[in-house]
This record gives C-alpha cells, sequence and structure tokens, in this order.
C-alpha cells in the first residue's frame, strides 16, 4: 500500500536547509528509503513565501501571492512510500530527521 508522509517544516527549518548537517540527515534518510527499495516518490519544496494561492469564492478564485496558514508550521515536501501496511508507514515516519518544531502525516495514497 502507498503512503504519503508529509513533512511540515518550522520557519527556522527552512532557514537551515543550507546547513551540512541538517542537509545530510534529508540526504541519508532519503538514500534509505532508496535503498529499502519503498521510495516510489517525493519531493522537498522550495520556502513558503514562494507560494502561491488560490481560494474559490463563489464562481471566481482568489489569486494570493505566500501562504496562509493556520498553524506555525508548513509544508516542507513529501515522500510517497509503498509498504505493507501503516505499521510499516509508521517506522520510517518515526525516522523522518524533523526538528522538534515539525512534524510528519501518514496519509494512505486514495486507490481508484
Amino acid at each position: 500500500m502507498q503512503y504519503a508522509l508529509i513533512i511540515r517544516e518550522a520557519p527556522e527549518d527552512f532557514k537551515r536547509r543550507e546547513d551540512p548537517t541538517y542537509k545530510n540527515g534529508w540526504i541519508a534518510y532519503t538514500q534509505a528509503l532508496i535503498q529499502a527499495g519503498i521510495m516510489t516518490g517525493g519531493a522537498g519544496l522550495t520556502a513558503p513565501e514562494t507560494a502561491t494561492v488560490v481560494r474559490r469564492q463563489g464562481e471566481d478564485h482568489e489569486v494570493k501571492d505566500g501562504p496562509f496558514p493556520d498553524g506555525k508550521e508548513q509544508l516542507g515536501g513529501f515522500y510517497l512510500i509503498d509498504v505493507p501496511d501503516l505499521d510499516a508507514a509508521l517506522e520510517w515516519a518515526l525516522r523522518v530527521p524533523i526538528s522538534q518544531q515539525g512534524s510528519v502525516e501518514i496519509r494512505p495514497r486514495l486507490q481508484m
């Protein structure tokens, strides 16, 4: 079954992306997913201030620059993994090198 590991990061985490220690943790984690043969996709995303948000307003749409989150965490990226079950996905999610301010959401891929 495929699961998305949805990574949310704090603003200070986006600033640390060029720090070799921080970056190397993510590289090692990605390599571990690849070596396990379970990574089917994923990507890191640019900083939240590069976002454009489209909202529906009746029949029209509103387009604004920048994110408008309800919380302090921002979407930083995602991994798509193929594992037997939620327990296996959880094991991999616990290994994601997030900071104390970050989080990982595990969500099954919609089967159509």
